[in-house]
């Protein structure tokens, strides 16, 4: 799954990017400094897999993870392909969600490219380009209903759905706020609108209103309003105070973050939201062998998950043993919680829960 990191020029997105990938992709102070989009892949937190590798000590470690694209930022008129608007139309097609750096910081030696910040213009900028794009993919697709329903009148209804569609983004709102039906949502899966993927707001302060008063930044408190109004997640952050702590080790990070007020950095966050945001989940293969964050969809059943592994795991499933997390931890031991009637045999209909530790019986 992949996370594109968007945002105008000069908002801090690369350095948010490099520390939280490490990846060294390029920051300098004018606009395009990111052409080629740079990608990273970073791993998922989770204190649960921590805590049974404690446990077992085990010969191989492996968190979940998650790949970002750091893309090129866009000015007016991309969808027009003004800047490097096609180049960054193309990459954000190729994600399935956005973290959407917002600069919400003042500094008069980092140029903006309206000449003063204002995170609702700015969002609106990038919005409009993708809401424009889209308007372009509706159009043809109207089109080439018209052509059909000629011949067959059931297209009439995707031709009224799509009028209607067009109608609600050109007034100036993305697919996102649009409130598909299911059968709507159906009709439109094979017309990927960029402006339908689901999106994190990054609110990049300046470390003394990350530091003192977030609350209280005017600039922050709008990017909220309009997070709310699209039902968004948004998180404030502070890309320069990211930026040093990813070059701190662990115990020198621990104390920062404590005397900042926070339990994790908010890159951990990021990254933690943009897992929820994709819909993922992870279920827990644990032994002395490896333990191992194994990533699906919610709703995902079984066999489906165990196919994760291996494709013989789903052909031949015979059923799951699978114990919660929170009772393995009280347990002490998998023995224990077997005992304790704690580890349950699941069949073929068995929906996976987050943090379920899985031990697959097959048989090919």
């Amino acid at each position: 799954m992949k996370l594109g990191m968007v945002g105008l020029p000069n908002v801090g997105k690369s350095t948010l990017f490099n520390a939280l990938t490490n990846a060294g992709a390029e920051s300098a102070n004018y606009p395009f400094c990111t052409i080629e989009p740079n990608v990273g892949i970073v791993s998922v937190p989770d204190e649960r897999l921590d805590k049974l590798r404690d446990m077992y000590n085990p010969a191989k470690f492996t968190p979940a993870t998650l790949e970002f694209v750091d893309i090129a930022g866009l000015v007016k008129g991309a969808s027009k392909g003004e800047g490097l608007g096609n180049k960054f139309l193309a990459n954000i097609r190729e994600v399935d969600a956005i973290v959407h750096v917002v600069r919400c910081f003042e500094d008069e030696n980092i140029i903006h490219v309206d000449g003063n910040i204002n995170p609702r213009r700015d969002i609106e900028t990038i919005d409009l380009e993708l809401i424009f794009s889209d308007i372009e993919l509706i159009d043809r697709r109207i089109d080439r209903a018209k052509k059909m329903v000629k011949g067959d009148k059931k297209f009439q209804t995707e031709i009224d759905f799509l009028e209607e569609l067009k109608a609600h983004l050109e007034a100036g709102h993305s697919a996102r706020s649009f409130g598909f039906t299911e059968e709507q949502a159906e009709l439109i899966k094979t017309t990927p609108l960029l402006s339908a993927k689901p999106v994190i707001y990054a609110a990049n302060l300046c470390e003394d209103d990350f530091k003192n008063n977030i609350e209280t930044s005017e600039h922050y408190k709008t990017v909220c309003t309009i997070a709310e109004e699209e039902k968004a997640a948004v998180l404030p952050i502070c890309a320069q105070l990211e930026a040093e702590i990813s070059d701190m080790n662990d115990e020198d990070k621990e104390m920062f973050l404590s005397e900042l007020g926070l339990e994790v950095s908010g890159l951990d966050r990021i990254i933690k939201e943009g897992y929820s945001l994709l819909g993922l989940i992870s279920y827990l293969t644990a032994g002395q062998p490896e333990v191992r964050a194994w990533t699906i969809t919610k709703g995902t059943k079984a066999p489906q998950a165990a196919g994760k592994i291996h494709t013989d795991f789903e052909k031949g499933f015979i059923r799951a043993e699978v114990v919660a997390f929170n009772d393995l931890m009280e347990c002490g031991t998998m023995a224990a919680a077997k005992e304790k009637g704690l580890v349950r045999s699941e069949g073929k209909e068995y929906v996976m829960q987050d943090g379920d530790i899985v031990l697959f019986r097959f048989n090919v």
